[in-house]
């Protein structure tokens, strides 16, 4: 597989609007850019990279981040692994089920736990806590309810 280098060198020409930033192996990529460039990275023969093996959000005070793992399961190579960031104020990403079946279930999880709304997702609705539910218990912030017996 291509070295991180060359592949944002070929996502910048193809895709000439978008915003890339290396972090570490990863490609920080701007949520507008999102689904571009994973359906370029998905599409084009050189990567092929066809599945998605995790999708998590992450809670770091100061933003939330979605990191997405893609993988060619054709070439047998990868990860590719891509981080969009947002504010806890405006916490919207892109939904990548809509060429990712397969973040399907791992985005309602990150939705659920951190408050990550994915839009466009076909059935974003809460998986682990129940509907009710008016927090997100994966945010640093949150506080149980219980908290004092907790304490003792």
């Amino acid at each position: 597989m291509e070295s991180t280098e060359q592949i944002q060198k070929d996502l910048e020409q193809k895709i000439p609007a978008v915003k890339l930033q290396l972090e570490r192996d990863a490609f920080l990529v701007d949520r507008k850019d999102l689904i571009a460039v994973a359906r370029f990275l998905k599409e084009n023969e050189s990567y092929k990279m066809d599945y998605v093996s995790c999708v998590t959000g992450v809670d770091y005070k100061e933003y939330l981040e979605c990191v997405y793992h893609l993988y060619s399961m054709e070439k047998k190579h990868g990860p590719i692994v891509l981080k969009v960031r947002a504010t806890k104020e405006d916490a919207k990403i892109p939904s990548l089920t809509p060429t990712y079946r397969g973040a399907e279930y791992q985005e309602r999880e990150a939705y659920d736990m951190i408050g990550i709304i994915f839009e466009g997702h076909p059935d974003l609705r809460r998986i682990l806590m129940w509907d009710g539910f008016a927090h997100y218990p994966l945010r640093k912030d949150y506080v149980p309810e219980d908290q004092d017996i907790l304490d003792k």
